[in-house]
């Protein structure tokens, strides 16, 4: 969808990778591509009359692939009646009823909508007395024994390389058994959770010797933060600290990853150090970029030994000689950058945030700077994000508002029932229970009158902000509904009032919440049902909290001044309930929103100096988006 050059196929291109690795046009792709395997397979078995065996994962990984599946029953015949499933894993302790329990997910999610046998369904108890689990896993694996073997595994795989919950150190003979989990994987976890401190330290997992006993494996992986690993588990050594490694040594497994996953497997991210490849100039751009990265060297300082060197003396042959072609690529990079008196003047644009803070965490300085330039700046707040606030500052809330009334003599009984109400329900809250509705709408107008304040500060008239609370984010739960048709209609009628002749939305799909992923997708979808005339002049992504664009991609670079950068970090105080310590920080950096947002746009401006461009203080980047 980024990338405007597709992986280079060959076998040359493949040489590193010692499992069958499928990059995918999408994760929707893959998972269409999983699910048509295993209906192949449940097909064939029951036009000879044999059972189909399925060992089968959860989480948001495989969910497109049950979704698909269901559909093939309903709409095709596709009948699960002679199938036999055993489930990979499942926290322990965890009550089946829980929400956030795998028991569940499975019921809702596939079981309760195909006609899989009950009697033919097996799943970890995460409900077991400590005493019992033992002789449970063993009669776990002695049941998959006794119906024949698993035909098709399916997987996912954590940061850890984790397959089931397979942690670092697990040996390639493990078994059913229960495991401690790693940090990194509760901390993954933790959103579900509402805090990593409710996760459970344990698990119940099929083990690796279990897994590679199946007769087909099938590995799925999406988003930027599946990348690093999926790389260890293809290209490096089988190890047990990747436990995903011990599949090189499966004969049938393969791996289905999208775009982001699979970029940085040396085929999607250097394919020119693995054979000959077409020239493109996204390719020249991307080599010389990389180039200049690595060896340390602004891009007009580059020389023909460099080239030689580093694999790309083709690239020479190509588009040489060196000076004209360094010149070609800095002036493409110089070209991105909004100068001073540069930005755009009398546009109408809209800023797309999936949550009440990305819009000024992304791109509040870009934000402000428009707004100064004589634009029509609008954003539209697309969740509510009234999940991400602690408790404790949402009583804080109730008791200021609640001392108002009293002040002022505008408490009534109703009022004090409410206030009666709420805090009852805080004081017997069962950790990563759902909030209450009352509760749920205290923290939803928390962060709209934090996300106006933030508009105030960067100049944005409060008749420019619209709320939309799509419903798919009104779970009151961390896992969210498909995208449907209200989603998308909410997204056209802001379109329709507003008129944009730019649309700026999250591009960041390594989101751990799945909620950026679902928010571009209902834009895309709005977008697509667009006449001409309707459509966007430019539509823009941004990245927020999590990463940043690497610099060959980006389109767009805004410049930001030490005062600029200031402001905007002011702008992102603005929403108090994430600050100094947010619900949910994501598991991949321990550092305040703020932190962030400035340690990466002062990281990509230092990037575009290294590379012979201006040296700014700091740099909001963007990609430009044209495959809808």
């Amino acid at each position: 969808m980024i990338r405007k050059e597709a992986p280079p196929e060959g076998k040359a291109f493949k040489a590193l990778e010692k499992i069958p690795t499928t990059i995918c046009g999408s994760d929707l792709d893959a998972a269409l591509r999983v699910a048509g395997i295993l209906a192949d397979v449940i097909r064939r078995h029951n036009r000879e009359g044999k059972r189909t065996v399925l060992g089968l994962a959860t989480g948001h990984t495989p969910i497109n692939v049950y979704r698909e599946l269901i559909r093939m029953h309903r709409e095709e015949g596709l009948d699960f009646s002679k199938v036999i499933s055993f489930n990979l894993d499942e926290y322990y302790p965890m009550p089946p009823d829980s929400i956030q329990s795998y028991h569940r997910w499975m019921k809702e999610n596939f079981f309760d909508h195909v006609n899989i046998p009950a009697a033919s369904i097996s799943m970890p108890d995460g409900a077991l007395k400590e005493s019992e689990i033992a002789s449970f896993c063993e009669g776990y694996e002695a049941r998959i024994k006794a119906a024949g073997g698993i035909d098709v595994q399916i997987l996912g795989i954590g940061r850890t390389g984790h397959v089931g919950f397979n942690e670092p150190g697990s040996s390639r003979e493990s078994r059913t058994r229960v495991i401690s989990l790693d940090r990194v994987t509760r901390m993954d976890a933790a959103s579900d959770f509402f805090g990593e401190s409710n996760v459970p330290k344990q698990a119940i997992t099929m083990g690796v010797g279990t897994i590679l006993d199946a007769r087909q494996v099938l590995l799925m992986a999406f988003g930027e933060q599946k990348a690093p690993i999926i790389r260890k588990a293809v290209e490096g050594p089988i190890t047990d600290s990747v436990a995903a490694s011990f599949l090189q040594e499966h004969p049938n497994a393969q791996i289905f990853v999208d775009p982001a996953a699979g970029g940085d497997l040396t085929r999607a991210d250097t394919p020119w150090l693995l054979g000959e490849i077409e020239w493109s100039p996204e390719y020249q751009h991307r080599a010389v970029i990389w180039l200049g990265l690595l060896t340390g060297k602004s891009i007009l300082k580059l020389d023909q030994n460099d080239y030689d060197e580093h694999h790309l003396a083709s690239l020479v042959r190509k588009a040489g000689p060196v000076d004209d072609l360094n010149v070609k690529v800095g002036r493409r990079l110089w070209e991105t950058i909004v100068r001073r008196g540069m930005a755009p003047t009398g546009k109408k644009m809209i800023c797309f945030s999936p949550h009440p803070d990305d819009d000024v965490i992304s791109m509040g300085g870009t934000l402000s700077e428009f707004v100064c330039a004589g634009n029509e700046v609008h954003t539209a707040y697309m969740t509510s994000g009234n999940i991400a606030i602690f408790d404790d500052y949402a009583r804080q809330m109730l008791n200021f508002w609640s001392d108002l009334n009293h002040i002022f003599k505008f408490e009534t009984k109703r009022t004090s029932e409410f206030v009666k109400k709420v805090k009852e329900f805080f004081t017997s809250k069962a950790p990563g229970a759902v909030d209450i509705p009352e509760v749920q709408i205290i923290k939803d107008w928390i962060r709209r009158n934090e996300a106006a304040a933030a508009c105030r500060w960067m100049k944005i008239p409060f008749k420019h902000i619209h709320f939309l609370n799509m419903p798919f984010y009104q779970t009151g739960e961390v896992r969210k509904r498909p995208i449907g048709e209200e989603d998308v209609t909410l997204v056209l009628d802001v379109l329709g009032e507003v008129r944009p002749d730019w649309v700026f939305l999250a591009g960041e799909m390594a989101d751990p919440h799945g909620t950026h992923r679902l928010c571009a997708e209902a834009i895309f979808q709005a977008l697509r049902r667009l006449s001409k005339e309707e459509y966007p002049e430019a539509v823009w992504l941004y990245r927020g909290a999590w990463q940043e664009w690497d610099v060959d991609m980006i389109d767009m670079a805004v410049p930001l001044s030490k005062a600029q950068a200031t402001h905007k970090i002011f702008g992102i105080f603005k929403h108090q309930s994430q600050k100094d310590k947010a619900l949910f920080p994501g598991p991949y950096d321990d550092r305040e929103f703020w932190q962030r947002a400035e340690a990466r746009n002062k990281e990509t401006a230092g990037k575009y100096n290294a590379l012979g461009l201006p040296e700014y203080y700091a740099i909001e980047a963007f990609v430009r988006y044209t495959d809808v």
